[in-house]
């Protein structure tokens, strides 16, 4: 089953690179967005609310995801079938062409029109870009590309590894793993979307998916901060270790548990500063970004989501 699983992660990588994302009418986060919008307007603004949000909403969206791969799994005794529905699954749950393209389109506008350019920021950072200048869109961009590869392709691929290689584990038959691989991969994505709609300070029924938002997050971005400085080649001038030290000093500076690791390996990796005005700074000696560095930072992001796809399907082939 774990080989049916790793095929099933190539599928995904390759229609990612092939189509990006799938079209928006039936883009299934995309459906789960406007659902919690929904729910929200109706809802009060309360802790209880968000702790049953948190708790029904993921494994509602899981159990939707993972429902196809079980009807096209009892179909057929091969469990090609069911790889093709979990590979989709995935696809839909995880993003990285369309992470990368954003991201430069960003740090281009930056250089010629950065009114755009802020207002393009929106759709990778949470921040007012209002006042930003160009070197701060480009702070934001290499730190959102960072951040984003943890929350839009490592968190769902962590998930559909770990999902395909229990069940294997339990003798749980192909279909099924990759009904449980596919649901975990949705779960997961459920939690980050709910935390990015509702994970806010001023929200009362923010609380909950924040937290768990922060649990699940644990490992993907300590996962992610690897890979980056894997694809990176490690810091500039520094050894392993060294690197890896700088890394975790920089992690503990956003207010964020998870988020400071793959910012500050890309940091690292680049040899740069990277700073949210008035919240954070990330090796504060160094200077933001250029053009040309961001855009390093860029292709760093795209060979680390490329490493993930690897690896995720080698640790299932062998």
């Amino acid at each position: 089953m774990t080989l049916a699983a790793a095929g099933a992660i190539a599928l995904a990588a390759a229609l990612d690179r092939t189509f990006s994302e799938p079209p928006a009418g039936l883009h299934p986060v995309a459906w789960l967005g406007r659902a919690v919008a929904s729910l929200d307007s109706r809802l009060p603004d309360a802790r209880l609310v968000g702790v049953g949000f948190a708790a029904g909403i993921p494994i509602a969206f899981a159990a939707l995801l993972a429902a196809p791969v079980v009807a096209v799994g009892a179909l057929s005794p091969s469990p090609v079938p069911a790889a093709v529905a979990a590979g989709v699954v995935l696809f839909a749950c995880s993003s990285h062409r369309m992470l990368l393209s954003v991201a430069g389109d960003v740090i281009d506008l930056a250089e010629r029109d950065l009114e755009a350019a802020r207002r393009e920021l929106r759709a990778l950072a949470g921040r007012d870009a209002t006042d930003l200048s160009a070197d701060h869109v480009r702070s934001a961009t290499v730190e959102s590309a960072a951040e984003n590869l943890a929350d839009g392709l490592i968190a769902p691929l962590c998930g559909f590894v770990i999902g395909a290689a229990a069940t294997a584990v339990v003798g749980v038959a192909p279909a099924g793993g990759l009904a449980v691989a596919a649901g975990a991969a949705a779960w997961i994505k459920g939690v980050n979307t709910l935390d990015s709609m509702l994970g806010y300070r001023d929200r009362r029924a923010g609380w909950a998916p924040a937290r768990l938002d922060d649990a699940v997050m644990w490992l993907p971005a300590r996962a992610t901060a690897l890979l980056i400085l894997a694809a990176g080649g490690g810091g500039i001038g520094t050894g392993p270790i060294a690197i890896l030290g700088r890394v975790r000093s920089a992690a503990g500076v956003p207010d964020s548990p998870n988020s400071g690791w793959p910012m500050g390996s890309l940091a690292a990796v680049l040899g740069v500063r990277l700073a949210k005005p008035e919240t954070y700074t990330l090796f504060p000696t160094g200077s933001l970004p250029t053009a040309s560095e961001a855009r390093t930072g860029v292709r760093v992001v795209s060979r680390a989501g490329w490493l993930a796809f690897g690896v995720a399907g080698v640790s299932l082939a062998l």
